[in-house]
Order: structure tokens, then C-alpha cells, then sequence
């Protein structure tokens, strides 16, 4: 496998892919993603744990920025700074738990009292009309008319680009929630002749909610919706039991996302345990080859949720292991959120 197609694979979409060939013969080159340290970690980022050690195999220098004044700016944990912080250092633990070393982790506030931040949060809001700052509000998790009431939720897109142009990146990361944001960075840094990174996007998870609208994602803030990183094994048995996955449908279908995002790319095979009198075992070696199983309904979806269940609780084991061993952080957070 190449460094192009190891950087793009399991990526909703690139922007562009002969940007990112350039980059890619560069000797030296620099990667972000950026995350509000807000609560409790799903298994969503196993996608981007996965793709951070991606980009580190292509010889990007990865830095994960810890956005804690951009989580103040966005009200989450009460905008309690010292909790803010806390959830970071355990986000910080969580990505060790899933396997990602040798990354730069970065607070906002580590450069907030530079002059210069704030001279290119300035130049960035010069570049941007309203009109395009509200429809990148949507990185939030707000609307426009929510920020009628704290102008400061305006700023927030531009803080966001001039972390990108402040950290001099190449290649901009994250979920599909950040391409309006990456998209408003790309278009400013023509117009400042800045550096335009490529932005690179890998999928959002759909809620586990049965009969929820599909186009609604895991959030933390609902338990029942997502599969936190570090649950017990009970825990994911009972989320993957009641999760919707309704028969012979492989569009928005949750427990089918684990497979594609989560399992095929960790294990080269999923066998699916069955009684003799139905079938017996599955086995597949790859994500179509069950989605189409499942969408002929050769595959039931209570066979399939069973499986699931124990390949994820094989892949969230080194995860539970490293938080016995480490619970302060993790234990902070939950006692705050409590």
C-alpha cells in the first residue's frame, strides 16, 4: 500500500487528492485534528485514531489540538475552564488507549497570548462575509440564531481557520461536521496567500437509537445513541442488542457502520456465528461482501448484532485494561458530568 492510498482509505472525501500527492513528496509536512474537550469519548474516534496513524506511516507530523477556549466559546462542561482542561487530559488518555503515540498535543490557550493569533482571527473575519461565517456555524453543534444572543459564537469559524493558518499545517483532518470549516479555510487562504491545506474527511457514525432519523450521529450527550470507548462488555452487549439495524436495509444502518469503519479495518475476518439449523457460520473477509448478505437477507440482524458485540468487546478490551490502570482522568470527568 502507498502513502496515498493508505492516507485516503476509509475517507469520505479529499480535498484535493492532487493537493494531497504534492504534499505527500514534501520532506516535511504537518497534520491536525481538533477536538473540544467536552465529555465522554465514543467509538467514532476509533475511525480517527485509526486515521491519525495513518497519516503518521505517510510521514506527517501529527498534532492533536485540545481546543479548550473553543469549548468555553461553545458553553460545553458549564464553560468551567479547569473541567475543560480535565476532559483534555483525559482525551489525552483515551488516545493512548486506542494506540496512537508520538503525536504533538496542543491547548488553544498553550498560544492564546500571542498577539499574532488574534492579528490572523482578525484577518480571517476580514476575508468572511456573515453570511458565510453562519453557514460554518454548523461546527458547532448551533445554529446562527442561537449565537444572536453571545456574538462571541461568531468568532468561533475564525478562530477555527486561524488555528489552521497559525499551526502552518498541510493537511486539515477531521469528520464530515468540519468540511464547512475546512472549505471556509480553503477559500480564505486565497484570498490572505496563505497556505490552503488539504482537507481530509473521514465519515460520522449515525445514532444507535432504533427508529431515530439517520441523518442524526452518535452524541456523547445521549448514552443510549453511541458506544462509549471504555463501556463494559455488558454494556456494548445491551447498546448492540437494542441498536437499530432493521432487515435487508444497508443505508444509515448503524451496526453495518461498525463493520465498514470499525472491524473489517481491524480484523481480516468476521465469522458470523449461527446454530447449525440456521445455516451455520458466515464467515466474510471483507465489508460488501456482508452488506450484500445482509441487504439479500441471507444474514439476520440478530445474528449479525451478536457478532458485532464480540468483535467490538475484542477491540475495546486494551482500551478497558488501559483505563483500570489510569482511571483519574476518566473518573474526573464522569464525577463531573454525574
Amino acid at each position: 500500500m502507498n502513502d496515498m492510498e493508505r492516507v485516503t482509505r476509509h475517507a469520505e472525501e479529499v480535498v484535493t487528492r492532487e493537493e494531497l500527492e504534492v504534499a505527500l513528496r514534501q520532506d516535511e509536512k504537518k497534520a491536525y485534528i481538533g477536538f473540544e474537550p467536552s465529555g465522554l469519548v465514543h467509538t467514532g474516534w476509533i475511525i480517527c485514531a485509526n486515521k491519525i496513524r495513518d497519516l503518521q506511516a505517510a510521514g506527517f507530523d501529527v498534532t492533536v489540538l485540545l481546543a479548550d477556549w473553543h469549548a468555553w466559546v461553545n458553553d460545553k462542561l458549564d464553560g468551567d475552564m479547569e473541567t475543560i482542561k480535565a476532559c483534555g487530559e483525559y482525551m489525552k488518555d483515551c488516545f493512548m488507549a486506542l494506540g496512537v503515540d508520538g503525536v504533538r498535543y496542543l491547548y488553544a490557550s498553550d498560544y492564546v497570548d500571542d498577539d499574532a493569533y488574534w492579528e490572523l482571527v482578525l484577518r480571517v473575519a476580514k476575508n468572511a462575509s456573515l453570511a458565510r461565517i453562519r453557514r460554518s456555524m454548523d461546527i458547532m453543534g448551533r445554529t446562527a440564531d442561537e449565537a444572536e444572543k453571545d456574538f462571541s459564537k461568531f468568532l468561533y469559524p475564525a478562530m477555527q481557520v486561524a488555528d489552521i493558518f497559525y499551526l502552518d499545517l498541510d493537511l486539515a483532518y477531521g469528520g464530515m461536521d468540519q468540511r464547512h470549516a475546512h472549505m471556509l479555510c480553503r477559500d480564505i487562504a486565497k484570498k490572505m496567500d496563505r497556505k490552503s491545506p488539504v482537507a481530509l474527511h473521514t465519515p460520522i457514525l449515525s445514532s444507535l437509537e432504533p427508529g431515530s432519523r439517520m441523518d442524526a450521529k452518535m452524541s456523547k450527550s445521549k448514552p443510549s445513541s453511541c458506544i462509549f470507548i471504555h463501556d463494559s462488555r455488558s454494556d456494548v452487549e445491551e447498546k448492540i442488542r437494542q441498536a437499530y439495524c432493521p432487515e435487508g436495509i444497508v443505508k444509515d444502518n448503524p451496526i453495518l457502520e461498525f463493520c465498514r469503519y470499525l472491524l473489517f479495518p481491524s480484523f481480516e475476518e468476521m465469522v458470523i456465528e449461527r446454530p447449525e439449523k440456521y445455516g451455520g457460520d458466515m464467515h466474510f473477509e471483507g465489508y460488501d461482501e456482508l452488506a450484500a448478505a445482509f441487504k439479500e437477507k441471507e444474514l439476520h440482524p440478530q445474528d449479525l448484532k451478536q457478532s458485532v458485540a464480540v468483535y467490538l468487546n475484542e477491540l475495546l478490551e486494551p482500551v478497558r485494561e488501559y483505563f483500570d490502570e489510569h482511571p483519574n482522568n476518566l473518573e474526573a470527568v464522569r464525577e463531573y458530568l454525574a
